[in-house]
């Protein structure tokens, strides 16, 4: 009976406790058009902000959802509306924008980082779907794609990070998150040694 008290009255101040939402960790979300999908998509993006501490990765504080575009990060971070049925991919999404966001705040690291991936891969597909359009941008995608997995790993668990990469390398950048998954440190001691 005590032991149920004492945690009782030490889980009562969590129970008391407003979770966070999306403009208490200083996210703007705006919608393009004003759609039920749009306005679905913000309601699911604010509950996994409550949810989930994403602030280690959060690099722009300025959200677009526009069930229109492609998800980008420049010049407003804009998500779409696609994956309203799967919490994991609109996260990992959100990561993944975000982390595009985090190599323009370390130019020094990110270019020394970028030389030694040339040199790992100095062959790189590009062009849909097995990469993006230049070979430059698939080197930055690398980066991206390993901070993405490792951040889903320590947000979502090992298995439905695994999952959300073996989505996205069916779906899109698949050559870059088969690589990224194929052997995460080989791109992770590089994104490692330039501290990003």
């Amino acid at each position: 009976m005590k032991i149920h008290r004492l945690l009782l009255t030490a889980l009562l101040p969590l129970a008391l406790m407003k979770p966070a939402s999306a403009a208490d960790v200083g996210l703007t979300i705006k919608l393009a058009h004003d759609s039920e999908r749009e306005r679905q998509t913000q309601a699911q993006l604010e509950r996994l902000l409550q949810s989930y501490d994403v602030s280690r990765w959060v690099h722009t504080r300025d959200i677009v959802i526009d069930e229109e575009e492609i998800p980008h990060s420049h010049p407003v971070l804009t998500l779409h509306a696609r994956h309203l049925k799967d919490d994991d991919l609109l996260l990992s999404t959100f990561v993944h924008e975000q982390t595009h966001r985090m190599l323009d705040e370390h130019p020094a690291e990110h270019a020394a980082a970028v030389r030694e991936l040339k040199k790992l891969y100095p062959r790189i597909p590009t062009g849909y779907p097995e990469g993006s359009d230049s070979a430059e941008v698939n080197y930055d995608h690398l980066i991206i794609i390993y901070t993405e997995y490792r951040a889903d790993q320590r947000l979502m668990g090992e298995l439905r990070a695994r999952a959300v990469m073996e989505f996205f390398a069916h779906d899109h950048y698949r050559w870059l998150y088969r690589e990224v998954l194929r052997d995460p440190e080989k791109v992770g001691r590089i994104v490692k040694a330039h501290h990003l």
